[in-house]
């Protein structure tokens, strides 16, 4: 076992498998303690992956570097020389033996239990053989008072300031139990200068150490003046303790209670507990030297006398208090606990996922899923926040499906083959494909249905509204194509005109739209009303007809752009097989001909 002090003010870690409270506990204990830096170098990432953990010491918010194995974590922070391992009991032996490997590290604390005993013995004996220290399996962790903590040693910082473990007392204290110590600790703090150094080496059948190592190694320490041993019933760790006393290799005192006393023949606690028998006796560890008090209650006055008779011979120079610095709450917890108002970021109307299930505007996913919803009623919730009446969302669906595609040629298409067989991925080649939509491709809906419902709540005759516009320079939206003409008519319109008329209350807007045409027909052959003018005049008579929308949320809802909504998410389908469709034919990149290009001067 190695003698002295196993940790110090400036001793680094290096923690196994991220865990976020008990790493924020360790930092916490290190800005109490006021040290210059963290006691956490660095993070391993058994996934494998790499970057950096945000995370606190004291106000100021720091970044601790994540690696993807233990051998680059050990080279990237060749000072930090403690490893400390939360990999669960399968995979902890593994991870602990690899550290123990690695030239930089010396010391290996093992939070896990249920380790293999076979595989602790196998820890034990490469850390003996090669001058390292092993700490558990299946401890709470180990606290040096003022200097550096593993984990969740010593529970919250308010339990830590009222131990007084943020400085350094006079007391060793080693124990086989780790929620017990908690209990000790207060029990040290109210009759003596406070501890120097705790340490629990766990419960295990075949702990990596002894209670007597660390008294024996606590006597090495000229800072520990004495001795704090809890130990339990039965078995040859109390017994060796007996030993070193009797050598007289302590020289320090030592107060001792040993857990089950009370009883004989009993099976108590750890796996490490032994049932009771010739070498289970408090009384041999008293007649060894120890102080040993008579009873668990009489633990702390027998602490309290030992520390007292030291302090009156000059042995202790009691330790000079001060009011350690204030570890600022987090947001989340005094958010809950009502001590701050702390404004948000981010406002949510339509949907929220906080409780047992999604929900879209208030309506859960599972009420969705047994109704039969449909994508059109997803829509109407996460866009108009209201289930729309079953012919809205009928036509909704119906615009999706007819705006979808309008093949390999337009705009939008052609960006999307470019970009596919540049071979870009599907996000790049939709992107591009949508960043054409405007006011001369799909981007039109908005524009017609302003225009429209302006002249036709105004009363404007369609002639008026057209050569009004001819004056402004500004060519109607929603009207001329360039294949489909008077003869030639575009299918899709008439589609949506007779589903309107079939199951609107009101086709008011499409009419107007309609006059409009047929005076802009007289034009010209071509000024025919497009898929984006039925859309935009008929989207018009849905919110007006279905009296769910009042005038000026229908208004809101033209200005904002939610009729290209439609568009984008319908045409975002087309664009997305024109994708796949350039991949599955492994097209080969795009190179414009050029006798399909007019080159002059």
């Amino acid at each position: 076992m190695v003698t002295g002090q196993l940790f110090s003010r400036s001793t680094q870690a290096l923690f196994y498998n991220y865990k976020q409270l008990p790493i924020q506990r360790m930092l916490d204990f290190d800005f109490l303690c006021g040290r210059e830096t963290p006691s956490v170098a660095g993070i391993i990432s058994p996934a494998g992956s790499e970057g950096f953990q945000k995370l606190f010491f004291g106000q100021q918010e720091i970044v601790v570097p994540v690696h993807a194995s233990i051998e680059a974590a050990c080279a990237a922070h060749p000072t930090a020389d403690v490893f400390i391992d939360f990999a669960s009991f399968r995979s902890a032996a593994a991870s602990s033996m690899a550290a123990l490997k690695q030239p930089t590290i010396r010391v290996v604390a093992i939070v896990a239990q249920g380790v293999p005993e076979v595989d602790t013995k196998q820890l034990i004996s490469y850390a003996q053989a090669n001058s390292k220290v092993v700490i558990g399996p299946a401890i709470v962790g180990v606290i040096q008072a003022g200097a550096f903590k593993i984990g969740d040693r010593a529970g919250t910082i308010d339990n830590i300031i009222q131990c007084k473990l943020y400085r350094p007392g006079s007391v060793g204290f080693v124990s086989k139990s780790g929620g017990t110590s908690n209990e000790l600790y207060n029990t040290i703090a109210s009759v003596t200068d406070g501890i120097y150094e705790a340490i629990s080496i766990g419960g295990n059948a075949f702990p990596s150490s002894t209670l007597s190592d660390h008294v024996l190694r606590f006597n090495y320490i000229p800072q520990v003046k004495m001795i704090v041993v809890l130990g339990e019933l039965g078995g040859c760790d109390e017994y060796s303790l007996v030993e070193a006393l009797k050598q007289w290799k302590v020289t320090k005192p030592v107060v001792t209670w040993v857990n089950g006393t009370c009883a004989q023949e009993v099976q108590f606690g750890h796996v490490g507990d032994k049932i009771g028998g010739e070498m289970e006796s408090a009384q041999a560890l008293r007649e060894a030297g120890a102080v040993v008090p008579t009873s668990y209650e009489a633990f702390k006055d027998a602490i309290k006398e030992t520390f007292e008779k030291l302090l009156g011979e000059g042995k202790i120079i009691p330790v000079k208090e001060f009011t350690p610095p204030q570890i600022p709450e987090d947001l989340n917890s005094a958010i809950k606990s009502g001590k701050v108002r702390a404004p948000t970021h981010i406002i949510s109307t339509i949907s929220d996922e906080r409780g047992k299930e999604q929900c879209y505007a208030g309506v859960p996913m599972s009420f969705i899923v047994e109704k039969g919803y449909g994508v059109a009623d997803v829509i109407s919730l996460l866009w108009f926040k209201r289930s729309l009446p079953r012919y809205c969302t009928k036509f909704i669906e119906i615009c999706i499906l007819m705006c979808a595609d309008h093949g390999p040629c337009t705009s939008g298409a052609q960006n999307t083959i470019v970009t596919a067989r540049a071979g870009k991925d599907l996000i790049s080649s939709l992107v591009s494909g949508l960043l054409t939509i405007g006011p001369r491709f799909g981007g039109a809906i908005d524009d017609a249905a302003r225009y429209f419902k302006d002249a036709c709540d105004r009363g404007l005759p369609p002639c008026e509204f057209v050569e009004d516009m001819k004056k402004k320079g500004i060519r109607v939206p929603g009207i001329g194509h360039r294949v489909k003409n008077r003869d030639n008519k575009d299918k899709r319109v008439e589609l949506l005109q007779q589903y309107a008329r079939l199951h609107f209350p009101s086709v008011k807007y499409m009419e107007y739209a309609v006059q409009v045409e047929t005076y802009t027909l007289s034009k010209a052959n071509n000024l025919i009303l497009n898929i984006d003018g039925a859309i935009g005049s008929l989207f018009l008579d849905l919110l007006a007809g279905c009296e769910m929308f009042t005038k000026q949320e229908v208004d809101e809802i033209v200005e904002i752009g939610y009729l290209n909504g439609i568009f984008v998410l319908a045409r975002s389908i087309g664009l997305i097989g024109h994708t796949f469709d350039q991949k599955r034919l492994k097209q080969p990149l795009y190179r414009h001909p050029w006798e399909d290009v007019l080159y002059t001067k």
